[in-house]
């Protein structure tokens, strides 16, 4: 029996449609994916499905006595400790504990009848305690805390004294202990770092229960999840598998609808020009073959479905104005404290065109170390500079540096006052800030919709060294992905600290992993730093230290021309990708200049002939360039 059923559920808000036609069922142990654009009601299904909050048709069943547990069932005594207010998730333990206390005290003094009694009580009440966990539930609450990236110190502070991204955790640790039946997780790695994650998705791996959970992490979605439901545009997907299987298989259902959408269409063209040709011959049988074909097309038109519309998106497009030198970032032995050490010994060296990303633990000091470069915090320790001719911009994760009180266009408008309101109109419109959108104040807005204001700013900008922390955070997938799409495009450099391992996949050079005692460096993505790291803590444990040293300077060589061959093959998979896009649009508008209704309309044969010898004009620039990165990677290779 399932644990939740829902068929044909819909939700409307004030004459908005949110989603309409919402039908799946969850048994004991699915794993599902819940994703769809900010805004389209996956949190409102989560509440639906908890009873929080009603739905306008359709219907929902949910097994008797189910126990289903959310993370917004927040922990009530914000006065316990983090451990403690975690413990409640063991409450029944934590009663039986006391039962068995009391048990305990009233067998010193009991005799005769009273005392049998109270032993079989001990008895049952133990045997039951053991075998709900009872001997190892502290133990696992203090595992879970801690693969949550708390620390000793922090288990016995007060829950209250906490940030809320610590108090969320702690939540978090809490559902995932209550051991119910079905999971509703919503972005359960917000304010999780990469060890916390993979921690989360180690323990979800085990769980033996059901999960939905909602998420923007592409990457965690493929690690944990069977199945994909997707609200899109008020309408309900569903798909057997992670993820990445889901756009595939969306991709391949949405091109077969639109072939035989455009198929349908000429038969109904087709027909129709049967009906015209019957009815200017005028003959009685004309009329009724040109009734029965008419007939015809109208069953075909009544089959007819469209291919579903793209979600509306971002239109990212950074550019760098100015070349800079060849150094773009120099830094050495940089060190900080606050309270303490946060981290010393910190090394950089950064070229142009590269694209670093900064991983490492929650509290490392990789924002602090943005901020030293970005001249807003002085080291402590060690020197720094920015190469000739470096403009850098700077993305913060949190909304330092915005007015609440101003609107979206005003915030432009003063970042950027020769712009006119029309560029800025546009330029917002293009950022989906649309009529009135652009006058809300930025206290108003989403997450989402300030990380898009910041971002616009910051593409504006022209700046051709991007340090960014944490730009994916609020973003949808479909947002992520247009990011990603213009940062590859991209020909300044970056140094970018993120959790999403996503993006580090993609996009990375080069990757370095920051502790207390300095920097480390690992070409590659996000697969290769995890290789690398892992062969390279093997070795370190069995080198011996005469033979460390010699291994670390060979290493740094490599590792220099590794780099420079990782940036000349990336920069030739950016012009491959150039190329191929540029193809295949020269070969969708010769496929439209053939078709009947281009061939015989002259107007617009000719406009299109223009354009496609402007396209064939910028093919051949984008093969040139594609020789010339072929041949800087031959020489780096070869040399």
């Amino acid at each position: 029996m399932p644990i939740i059923s829902a068929h044909d559920l819909k939700k409307e808000f004030v004459e908005r449609l949110l989603f309409d036609g919402v039908s799946f069922e969850i048994g004991e142990k699915d794993r599902v994916g819940l994703v769809g654009v900010n805004g389209c009601g996956k949190t409102t299904l989560f509440r639906i499905l908890l009873g929080e909050e009603g739905y306008d048709a359709g219907e929902l069943f949910r097994a008797k006595n189910a126990r289903i547990m959310s993370m917004t069932q927040t922990i009530a005594d914000t006065n316990q400790t983090v451990y403690d207010a975690t413990l409640e998730a063991f409450r029944p333990l934590m009663d039986a504990e006391e039962e068995l206390k009391r048990v305990d005290a009233e067998l010193a003094s009991a005799e005769g009848e009273r005392l049998n009694t109270l032993i079989k009580r001990q008895h049952a009440l133990r045997e039951e305690y053991e075998f709900n966990g009872g001997m190892t539930y502290r133990s696992r609450t203090r595992s879970a805390l801690m693969g949550l990236g708390f620390t000793e110190e922090e288990l016995t502070k007060r829950l209250g004294d906490m940030s809320g991204g610590q108090r969320n955790k702690a939540q978090l640790a809490k559902v995932l202990l209550s051991g119910a039946q079905l999971l509703l997780l919503d972005e359960p790695t917000n304010h999780l770092d990469m060890d916390s994650i993979a921690w989360l998705e180690d323990f979800l791996k085990a769980y033996q229960g059901a999960f939905i959970v909602i998420s923007h992490d592409r990457y965690f979605l493929d690690a944990v999840t069977r199945r994909t439901m997707e609200i899109k545009n008020t309408r309900f997907f569903v798909s057997e598998g992670n993820y990445t299987r889901h756009r595939e298989l969306m991709a391949d259902e949405q091109e077969m609808l639109r072939r035989r959408y455009v198929n349908t269409q000429k038969e109904i063209r087709r027909i129709e020009g049967i009906v015209e040709q019957q009815r200017r011959w005028g003959q009685e049988h004309n009329f009724i073959t040109a009734a029965s074909k008419q007939k015809q097309a109208d069953k075909l038109r009544a089959t007819l479905v469209a291919p579903e519309r793209n979600t509306d998106s971002i239109h990212f497009r950074f550019h760098a104005d100015a070349v800079s030198g060849n150094d773009v970032v120099v830094a050495k032995g940089l060190a900080k404290r606050f309270d303490k050490s946060v981290f010393r010994n910190a090394d950089l060296l950064i070229k142009k065109g590269e694209r670093v990303f900064l991983l490492g633990p929650n509290g490392c000091g990789k924002t602090t170390l943005l901020k030293i470069l970005m001249g807003k915090l002085k080291p402590d320790a060690g020197s720094y500079y920015l190469g000739a001719n470096v403009h850098p911009g700077y993305y913060e994760q949190n909304a330092a540096g915005l007015s609440g009180e101003v609107t979206a266009i005003e915030e432009i408008r003063n970042s950027y006052p020769r712009m006119s309101d029309t560029e800025i109109r546009c330029a917002l419109a293009a950022f989906l800030f649309r009529g009135d959108d652009v006058f809300k104040p930025l206290e108003k807005l989403s997450g989402g919709e300030v990380a898009r204001v910041k971002l616009l700013k910051l593409m504006l900008s022209g700046s051709n060294l991007l340090l960014l922390d944490e730009p994916t955070n609020h973003l949808d997938i479909d947002s992520r992905e247009a990011l990603e799409g213009a940062l590859e495009e991209y020909e300044g450099t970056m140094l970018i600290v993120t959790h999403d391992r996503y993006l580090v996949e993609r996009l990375a050079d080069r990757v370095l992993s920051m502790t207390e005692s300095g920097i480390e460096s690992y070409i590659g993505g996000y697969a290769d730093y995890i290789a690398a790291k892992q062969e390279r803590e093997a070795k370190a444990a069995a080198e011996k230290p005469a033979q460390r040293s010699q291994a670390g300077e060979d290493y740094r060589a490599k590792r220099e021309r590794q780099s420079a061959i990782n940036r000349a093959s990336g920069e030739l998979r950016r012009a491959e990708d150039r190329v191929n896009a540029a193809e295949e649009e020269l070969s969708r508008l010769e496929e439209k200049l053939a078709s009947p209704d281009v061939a015989t309309n002259y107007v617009k044969a000719a406009e299109l002939s223009r354009t496609i010898d402007e396209k064939k004009a910028q093919l051949d620039k984008l093969y040139s360039q594609w020789e010339q990165a072929q041949e800087a990677l031959d020489g780096l290779e070869n040399g």
